[in-house]
């Protein structure tokens, strides 16, 4: 894929808009990214491209660089473990049918789990709806900002501690391809694959060398290790694995907005590994300054 100049400037390559669990719409998200000065930003919603336009009008208006990615939903047994895409085709029909049925598996998820939750809280499923908007990809996040506006929990973060943790009972699965079937969706939809956030459990609880050369061999990109909820013994880890793979690294924030403490753009990822996404990527265009 042809493309005019080299972005200057690391990008926050993990951020998401009300599209799914972000509090701003995809151009507010995208003009707070001009003003805090950052190069440019990927809009990684979850399992969903629905915000790209207006990201694209606001990316173009500002003058930066925007990456048109998802964050694809995926499931190793019972852990959840997330693919970045960037630069998919949008109308592949294998990942538009994919990204549907996670869709609705999120949502008969959520309404499982407010049904549950509703036996010893106050809360309904219109609470839910109202915490987000039109076409949004529902999930935990919105249950979450439910049961503060119900003032049951001060914050977001509180009600992940408490009641949507996995030991209050509340949890419930929901339906996500493995990640092998994750990269390769991505890979056929001319998209860049990362592994999402690959060091947020315990300590020493990284991806097996055995796994990682899986998905290596079905077209992983990178990790993204620089991310803030990464443990840093885990990094180190991670780092090593990446050598030893020839994987990209990438740096983010996973910036939610409000319903996050990360900051955006606090990691960023350099221009040479911006630009290798790029020159690999024949999914879609972004949009480059100039």
């Amino acid at each position: 894929m042809p493309r005019r100049d080299r972005p200057a400037g690391g990008i926050d390559l993990h951020t998401h808009s009300s599209v799914s669990d972000g509090t701003q719409e995809p151009a507010e998200l995208v003009a707070e990214a001009a003003l805090a000065g950052l190069a440019g930003i990927a809009l990684t919603d979850h399992d969903s491209t629905a915000g790209w336009d207006a990201a694209r009008d606001a990316a173009r208006a500002h003058g930066i660089v925007l990456l048109p990615g998802m964050e694809l939903s995926t499931r190793e047994q019972f852990a959840s473990v997330h693919v970045l895409g960037y630069l998919v085709d949008p109308r592949n029909e294998a990942l538009v049918a994919e990204t549907a049925r996670i869709r609705e598996g999120r949502r008969t998820r959520a309404e499982a789990i407010v049904e549950a939750i509703a036996h010893d809280y106050a809360l309904t499923w219109d609470d839910v709806l109202e915490q987000a908007t039109e076409g949004a990809t529902i999930g935990r996040p919105h249950i979450a900002d439910a049961l503060v506006a119900r003032g049951h929990v001060p914050t977001r973060s509180d009600a992940f501690a408490g009641i949507l943790h996995w030991r209050s009972g509340y949890a419930r699965p929901h339906y996500a391809p493995d990640p092998l079937t994750g990269v390769r969706l991505i890979r056929a939809a001319g998209g860049v694959p990362v592994l999402a956030h690959p060091g947020t459990r315990g300590d020493g609880d990284v991806i097996a060398p055995k796994r990682l050369r899986q998905l290596v061999d079905a077209g992983l990109f990178g990790l993204e290790i620089d991310h803030p909820e990464n443990h840093e013994p885990n990094k180190r880890a991670l780092r090593e694995l990446a050598a030893r793979f020839d994987l990209a690294i990438t740096g983010s924030s996973d910036y939610h907005g409000t319903g996050k403490a990360n900051r955006l753009g606090e990691h960023l990822t350099s221009p040479e590994v911006v630009e290798r996404i790029l020159d690999e990527a024949t999914g879609t265009e972004p949009v480059l300054p100039g």
